[in-house]
């Protein structure tokens, strides 16, 4: 991130990874690193094989685009095959897990919208987080 108070750049590396669901997933943009007041979204990275615990989001739509990879969506137990390209809405309230089906490593970039009425009421495990002790990425503050 820029030291100047009007620059909206964040670059991926300067934030840190959050690793609680599995993956590195970084937050980019979001209330705490830009300022926004919309939602808050990032860039996604899974090695072959790993995944991101089930979990599902009670005010959030989540936006997905696959840059590189392949990669599995399962969305309330229905699988969804993604390749590079794709991009696929996950409706609020969906449980949905992901995981990398390939043999090379995989991005995506995120977009979840609204923001929920508190950062912590914003995401509800349904399966065991790989890193429970990391905690969830910070956002930033509350509406």
């Amino acid at each position: 991130m820029t030291d100047s108070p009007t620059t909206t750049k964040v670059a991926v590396d300067s934030v840190p990874a959050n690793t609680r669901r599995g993956g590195d997933i970084r937050v980019t943009l979001s209330p705490k690193t830009v300022g926004c007041g919309s939602g808050f979204g990032g860039v996604l990275r899974l090695a072959p094989g790993e995944f991101v615990t089930e979990h599902l989001h009670p005010y959030s739509e989540e936006f997905l685009h696959v840059v590189r990879g392949h990669l599995e969506m399962c969305l309330d137990g229905v699988p969804v095959r993604l390749e590079p390209g794709d991009s696929l809405l996950v409706p609020i309230g969906v449980r949905h897990r992901l995981v990398n089906t390939g043999t090379v490593s995989a991005e995506a970039v995120f977009h979840l919208s609204p923001l929920a009425p508190r950062p912590e009421l914003g995401h509800v495990d349904t399966e065991q987080p790989v890193h429970a002790d990391a905690g969830d990425p910070s956002v930033g503050g509350s509406r």
